[in-house]
């Protein structure tokens, strides 16, 4: 049986009277740019996406855009009083939105539960207690901890969202939160490279010299190292990189940092690039034709063709070839 689309309807609700001071977030700027509509205007956002899904979807309203259980309960509860309205009729399968580690209990718990919320994504960022210290999270690894504990045991769906060169982060500590990720039994993660943001607190540590942001290919080889990780253990991944968008170009939001509109296709490319190096490490060939799954091989020639170039300044010169029946890292050698 063909597996259902999955679509989400997003609902940006910024949290307004955020009392902390990430580093990397810009809350003003947040809150003069995105204004959350009022529980009144879900119906007409819903029903306007609503008319343009097939049939045969899995529809989800998303509350995201700020920490949603960090809002008044009152106002929470009006919010999804008009999403679980859908549920009801089944237009719409399930709620997901995300929010901080500790603005999680059992009483909010509760609430979700009542209305139909399956998944709750967690702005985890790091499971390093320094890194969360330096980058003023407000709050330390135990709350993540909990709160991962509690979502699990009340049977949601649990995200843990984790970003990549925040201030004292590095490899080590990266792929530590990684594995940490696994352990706390995440059913999906998000991958978000540190970008520097006009008027944050990052900005001024990096014109202080204070900061320095990682480089493209520094974030990629991190990226690649928890990627690897999350899917080995079966951790859905749901995104690798920041979403585009005009803000975040120079000359507006945008300051410094591993921002690449492709940034996920350099990752797979890059782990596409140490498969092809190991399949031919041992061969004398200078020539290869290599099958690879069809949905793979774009990122096994390289995002602009950068691993066909890699090999060829080596001399060495690859073809491919799609096969639907492949599986997803698998490479036969085709050549004559």
């Amino acid at each position: 049986m063909k597996k259902k689309k999955h679509v989400n309807i997003p609902i940006f609700i910024p949290e307004l009277a955020c009392p902390h001071q990430c580093v990397f977030c810009n809350q003003q700027k947040i809150s003069g740019t995105v204004e959350a509509p009022p529980p009144s205007e879900i119906n007409n956002i819903v029903n306007q996406y609503l008319s343009t899904i097939s049939n045969n979807t899995n529809v989800e309203i998303a509350f995201f855009g700020g920490s949603f259980t960090g809002i008044p309960l009152q106002l929470q509860e009006e919010y999804l009083i008009e999403a679980n309205k859908f549920i009801k009729l089944g237009k719409v399968q399930s709620i997901r939105l995300s929010t901080r580690p500790d603005y999680i209990d059992n009483e909010i718990l509760d609430l979700l539960e009542k209305y139909g919320v399956k998944t709750i994504e967690l702005g985890a960022q790091s499971t390093d207690n320094t890194v969360l210290l330096k980058s003023g999270r407000g709050h330390s690894y135990d709350a993540i901890e909990n709160a991962a504990f509690l979502i699990k045991k009340r049977g949601f769906d649990l995200g843990l969202q984790m970003m990549i060169g925040l201030p004292g982060d590095s490899l080590e500590k990266s792929i530590k939160t990684a594995q940490t990720i696994v352990k706390l039994k995440a059913d999906n993660t998000r991958i978000y490279p540190t970008i520097i943001v006009k008027g944050t607190a990052l900005e001024k540590l990096y014109q202080t010299g204070r900061y320095k942001p990682l480089s493209i290919p520094e974030a990629v080889i991190i990226s690649k190292a928890v990627y690897k990780i999350f899917e080995d253990n079966n951790i859905t991944i749901l995104r690798v990189g920041l979403h585009p968008s005009d803000e975040l170009t120079e000359g507006k939001s945008y300051i410094a940092g591993p921002l690449h509109n492709s940034f996920k296709e350099l990752v797979m490319s890059s782990i596409w690039k140490d498969i092809i190096t190991e399949k031919i490490k041992n061969s004398n060939k200078q020539e290869f034709c290599f099958e690879v799954n069809s949905k793979q091989i774009n990122y096994a020639i390289g995002y602009k063709k950068e691993n066909i170039e890699h090999f060829a300044e080596k001399n060495i010169k690859i073809k491919f070839k799609s096969n639907p029946l492949l599986s997803k890292y698998q490479i036969n050698d085709c050549s004559n």
